[in-house]
């Protein structure tokens, strides 16, 4: 948690900097915090075993972050970063989480009216004190009270990407204990939802004694901050991460049944106890039961098939329409974790991304892809250092390189020339469309002025998807997870065009975006609209969310069909033309 903990630190600082007007330094530091959260081990250790020189090695991080993080591994503390806090004392992760408040804005909140926190923020906009202010007004006022209403709803809540990694460590480290029989994460994690409150275990074991000792084992987990409660067979416990875990030890005989139960969602299980009611049966935790006897319980495939149901997917499990699917076995064939074989939204160090393309195309062949596809920031998108005509084809001119690299060392394996173009205000495109026709795939998406009425943000988005030279929408709804809501869209108008010109919206994989939701991926389906599952990776190692993107498509109903980048190169290729 240490990399954690210095990259927000960065972040903040950056904030700062940016309030202040500095230039080139607040990039410096994000892309230090990036550079931490993407590390596989504790700076703490490479610390240890290197010293100074063995942090600043790092890409990414320089001297003078470098000197930081060992202030920090030192002292506990970084002291650059507590003047900064001296001068303007505001919780920066609360203000500029708010959408419309960015640092310079939070700064001059401060000096004229003291607000320092989400409640202070509150209460100046509803008592119209922010709209009088230089470069604010009654939009700006009603739109940061709209924001700061979606921030309170996010509280406690966790992003499926953040806490999913830290939930499967710990469920590694019961199984790898060795005195359980089974261990599995339930509830809404093993349902996929976007965002988490705690996390659930649960364990199978017959034997009293291995409970106590897994019981003790995972209490005393390097990771737990604080024991809630220990007992026989539950135990409750805080992470480092800031969230909770429950651990349930249950009979083998009753562990089906109780991970089904603990599975949930709570509108599903009521949905299936009165079915199970309705067939002369009781349905609990404990097991399925007919007069007082058990006849299902040990799996959850028996629960299921006794109720006349084939097994539903965790992902599905939210009462809409899967269990009547089950019983006339009319359940989607849903896409499969394993079924993509390539990623079309990459960016490389030509733009805003980490990476070289070739280090992009090796970690995707590494995930066993046939195919990645380089869909770098265009111009006008300065703040990602956008590519202008002439920069796209220079890397075009590399990527044309490893190209003919692979084919010569026999490497199945293909680079896709790609943009993410910017849908200006007037829905038009940022990019010669020669060029854009130069390009294997056209991906745009819109990146600023989210603030339009609902009309002229879906006529907006409605000309992009009519410009031939446009494949793909990214991130079509523009929401991020605790961050905002989505910019305001008739989201009927959007897939009638989609089907209209044949355009395919993207389930952006990224933990804070996961856009499409599930409601709309299902809505797509059903209105005949192909997607595509993408990471919008900005490291080699941002493939690996490809995951999030599967379960929220999986969510939404999608089946493999419906997912563009499932196909084979050349059936990719022909849709692509089409």
């Amino acid at each position: 948690m240490i990399n954690k903990k210095i990259a927000k630190i960065f972040y903040n600082i950056a904030d700062f900097l940016d309030a202040d007007r500095v230039a080139f330094k607040p990039f410096a530091y994000r892309k230090a915090a990036q550079a931490l959260e993407e590390l596989d081990e504790d700076i703490a250790a490479i610390y240890e075993r290197g010293g100074l020189g063995a942090i600043e090695e790092i890409a990414g991080i320089g001297e003078s972050t470098g000197e930081k993080i060992e202030e920090f591994i030192k002292k506990g503390k970084i002291s650059y970063y507590e003047q900064l806090k001296n001068r303007l004392p505001v919780d920066w992760e609360e203000l500029t989480g708010v959408a419309g408040v960015g640092p310079k804005r939070a700064k001059i909140l401060y000096r004229q009216l003291g607000i320092r926190n989400l409640k202070d923020l509150e209460a100046a906009a509803r008592a119209h004190k922010i709209s009088g202010l230089e470069g604010f007004g009654e939009k700006s006022e009603a739109n940061i009270i709209q924001g700061v209403e979606f921030r309170k709803r996010s509280r406690g809540r966790f992003l499926l990407g953040e806490i999913l990694p830290q939930a499967l460590a710990v469920k590694k480290q019961m199984e790898v204990l060795g005195i359980l029989e089974k261990v599995e994460i339930a509830g809404s994690l093993r349902r996929k939802k976007e965002t988490i409150g705690d996390v659930d275990l649960l364990a199978a074991s017959d034997n009293k004694k291995n409970d106590a000792q897994a019981m003790d084992f995972f209490t005393r987990l390097p990771e737990v901050e604080k024991v809630w409660g220990q007992g026989g067979t539950k135990s409750s416990v805080r992470m480092a991460g800031g969230f909770n875990i429950d651990l349930r030890i249950v009979p083998v005989a009753s562990y089906g049944a109780a991970l089904q139960y603990f599975t949930g969602s709570k509108e599903h299980n009521i949905a299936l106890r009165r079915r199970a009611q309705e067939l002369g049966y009781k349905l609990s935790e404990y097991g399925l039961f007919r007069g007082g006897k058990a006849v299902a319980g040990k799996t959850e495939e028996d629960i299921y098939e006794k109720l006349g149901l084939r097994w539903i997917a965790p992902e599905l499990r939210e009462n809409a329409g899967e269990i009547q699917a089950a019983a006339g076995d009319k359940l989607p064939d849903l896409v499969g974790y394993g079924d993509l074989r390539g990623d079309l939204h990459c960016h490389s160090n030509y733009s805003d991304g980490h990476d070289t393309i070739e280090n992009i195309a090796r970690a995707a062949i590494a995930m066993g892809y046939e195919y990645v596809g380089i869909a770098d920031h265009t111009k006008c998108l300065t703040v990602a250092r956008g590519l202008d005509e002439r920069a796209l084809a220079v890397r075009n001119l590399e990527i044309d390189k490893l190209n003919d690299e692979f084919r010569k060392n026999k490497t199945d394996f293909t680079i896709l020339k790609g943009c993410e173009a910017n849908i200006m205000d007037d829905g038009s495109i940022d990019i010669d469309g020669a060029m854009l026709r130069n390009l294997d795939f056209v991906i745009a998406g819109i990146h600023t002025n989210f603030n339009f009425e609902i009309e002229k943000m879906t006529a907006r988005m409605v000309r992009a998807m009519e410009n031939p030279d446009v494949d793909i929408i990214s991130h079509p709804t523009g929401r991020k997870l605790k961050e905002r809501e989505g910019y305001p869209l008739d989201m009927e108008k959007i897939f009638r065009a989609a089907r209209r010109t044949g355009k395919i919206l993207e389930i952006n994989a990224q933990p804070k975006r996961l856009d499409l939701n599930g409601e709309n991926i299902r809505r797509a389906k059903e209105d005949g609209v192909k997607m595509i599952v993408s990471t919008d990776a900005h490291y080699a190692s941002h493939l690996h969310y490809s995951e999030l993107g599967i379960a929220q498509a999986r969510r939404g109903w999608a089946e493999k069909a419906d997912i563009i980048n499932s196909r084979r190169l050349d059936d990719l290729k022909e849709l692509l033309k089409k």
